[in-house]
């Protein structure tokens, strides 16, 4: 007789089996294990945020997580995720892992959760009340090839995040997240809280991420997460005073290209169907689709 998986809370010791586990589910996206246990040691007391793992003869085979998204002025959203291995699947653990986290969840006052989730998992999601609201295409491309660097407007100065003040990084970031497609506006970023979920997350490569400046002001950003040979934007935006002028081409390709000359060999992405620009500059960069997941809604 098979054992049963033993679900628990996640601790700090679990971050590097939770990596592996989401490297084998979705290998496009990147999350190094120093990243992963930021993620479990480090959120606001607001978020009520509730990590789990299912183990199986003492090995990590399931992670998901859940909690309040603090970062939006309509209360009660959340989000939750659920990544089960491959070898583990349709024994129950994925259910007893959304049935923890909904419960939590509503104990919590959520009212609105948000997921995302591969083809073969709609199914699974639909049967727990979820349905759908939009498609996230994720897409990678290998650093051998890239097309020729854009040259660089007059009065922009390119520099790597390691010289660049927090303050203005955020200011830039909070700006540019608030045309971001979502299911809820992300306009209530607390300058404490991003300084320390965001900017000293350690997934952050702060050398090989890129700014343009005009002058003291953040125009435009991309900022890469590294894991090994591998690369994830986290996050490319440009505000709106200096949109138009190809600043998020521009900063992009100079960080591939960095990031190709640091010995990354990979980078991933991922895009929302409304987002139109920045599709078009990743289908310049040559990155092709790996996966497309399904953005989807329960009420609780």
């Amino acid at each position: 007789m098979r054992t049963r998986a033993v679900v628990r809370q996640a601790v700090a010791d679990d971050a590097e089996a939770v990596a592996a586990v989401r490297r084998v589910v979705a290998p496009y996206k990147v999350m190094s294990p120093a990243a992963t246990r930021h993620m479990i040691t480090v959120q606001s007391p607001g978020e009520r945020f509730l990590p789990l793992v299912a183990e199986h003869a003492g090995e990590v085979v399931a992670w998901a997580s859940a909690g309040l998204n603090v970062w939006t002025s309509t209360p009660g959203q959340a989000e939750l995720s659920v990544y089960v291995h491959p070898d583990h699947r349709k024994q129950g653990i994925g259910s007893e892992l959304a049935d923890r986290l909904h419960q939590h969840l509503t104990e919590v006052g959520a009212v609105r959760v948000r997921t995302f989730v591969q083809p073969d998992s709609l199914a699974f999601a639909h049967d727990r009340g979820y349905d759908g609201t939009r498609q996230m295409h994720f897409a990678g491309v290998e650093l051998t090839s890239l097309p020729e660097q854009p040259s660089t407007p007059e009065g922009i100065e390119l520099i790597s995040f390691d010289g660049l003040d927090p303050r203005a990084a955020y200011t830039a970031d909070t700006i540019a997240s608030l045309d971001e497609p979502s299911d809820s506006p992300l306009d209530a970023v607390e300058y404490d809280q991003w300084l320390e979920e965001i900017w000293n997350s350690p997934s952050i490569d702060k050398s090989l991420s890129v700014a343009a400046m005009a002058g003291a002001e953040v125009a435009s950003f991309t900022v890469v997460e590294t894991d090994r040979d591998r690369m994830w934007s986290g996050m490319t935006g440009t505000v709106p005073a200096h949109r138009g002028k190809g600043l998020a081409k521009l900063v992009k390709s100079v960080a591939l290209r960095r990031a190709a000359a640091a010995g990354i060999t990979s980078a991933y992405t991922s895009n929302d169907d409304e987002n139109g620009p920045m599709l078009a500059i990743n289908n310049w960069l040559g990155y092709h689709r790996v996966q497309t997941e399904h953005g989807l809604l329960r009420t609780l």
